[in-house]
Parts: structure tokens; C-alpha cells; sequence
């Protein structure tokens, strides 16, 4: 006799098909989030962009932080480009997008923002180690900020800033007039 077994809402198998469809839909449209944990650490930020400006975490206190790693070489990276871009100037006094390029040259860094007329701060990691320490291994990834300076988590991939996902991830964090 064949036994039949109905996985009910609340069983740990359940959960976890849940969870995998969930992951397979985020990784399908090209990225993923990633929650900041309570207990990890958050690192400090200062670098200098391309202009000579030094550029702290902790100034920007009262806007929503989006900290994109990205570099020149990486094709999801220059695609999404353009989305952070738009968002950076449609929200100008609620948020700022920090584009912090990964161990490439200045001028190399110079040539791709002349060529695609980037107005976003562009910050140099020459070494990595500002990567290393917010713990990026996907490019591009960026960490999402509140105003309050605490880091929410990380979208690790390229995502359309002017998708119903990315308004979902910042919304809540955005004044309601947005």
C-alpha cells in the first residue's frame, strides 16, 4: 500500500521550497539580496573620487546610502550603470549613490565616466580593500544604507533601479512622498 504524506505550510521541507523558489526567482532576474546581520560588523568608508573629494560613510548621515562596488571590465556592472544614475537624480536630497571602482587606474576610471557622462560620485579602491572588508565577492554588489547610517544588506548582481524590486528594497527606507 502506497502511503501518500502532504507537506503542510509549516514543515521545515516546506519552508525550504519556499526559500529555493525564492532564490531561484531573485537570482533569475540577475541578482540577489542579502540581509545584513545584526552581529556583523560594519566597516568605515572613506575614500577620495575622482575630483580629489573625500567621501565618508558617516557624512552622509540623514540619506538613504547605496554603496555600488563595480568596475569598467564587468558587463552587469556598466548595464546597471545607467539605472543608478537616474535614481541618484531622481531622489537628489534622500539619497546618494556611491560607485566605488574596483583596483582599476584612475585613468582608466577617468575614460569610462567621460565616456558614458557619469555624474555620480566615482570613488577608486585601487587596492581592493575596501571590497575585502565589506566582505564583496560579486560584482556588481551594492550595499543599501539607511538614513540612520545602518547598513540594511547587500544586492549582490545588476538590478534595474527603476524596477518594482528596487522600489520595494528602498521604499520603506525613502520619505513617503517618494
Amino acid at each position: 500500500m502506497i502511503q501518500r504524506r502532504w507537506i503542510g505550510f509549516g514543515s521545515p521541507l516546506w519552508l525550504g521550497l519556499v526559500l529555493v523558489t525564492v532564490n531561484v526567482q531573485t537570482l533569475a532576474q540577475g541578482y540577489q539580496w542579502l540581509p545584513w546581520h545584526a552581529g556583523r560588523v560594519q566597516p568605515a568608508l572613506e575614500l577620495r573620487d575622482t575630483a580629489g573629494r573625500v567621501w565618508r560613510l558617516q557624512d552622509q548621515t540623514g540619506r538613504v546610502v547605496l554603496v555600488n562596488f563595480w568596475a569598467s571590465w564587468c558587463e552587469p556592472c556598466v548595464t546597471e550603470m545607467p539605472s543608478l544614475q537616474a535614481l541618484a537624480k531622481r531622489q537628489p536630497r534622500d539619497l546618494v549613490v556611491l560607485a566605488v571602482n574596483f583596483k582599476q587606474s584612475l585613468p582608466t576610471i577617468d575614460v569610462f565616466v567621460q565616456r558614458t557622462e557619469l555624474t555620480l560620485p566615482v570613488v577608486a579602491d585601487s587596492q581592493g580593500a575596501v571590497a575585502r572588508q565589506w566582505g564583496v565577492k560579486v560584482f556588481p554588489s551594492t550595499v543599501v544604507i539607511d538614513a540612520r547610517g545602518k547598513v540594511r544588506g547587500v544586492v549582490q548582481g545588476e538590478l534595474d533601479w527603476a524596477s518594482l524590486q528596487a522600489q520595494a528594497l528602498l521604499g520603506p527606507l525613502l520619505p513617503k512622498s517618494h
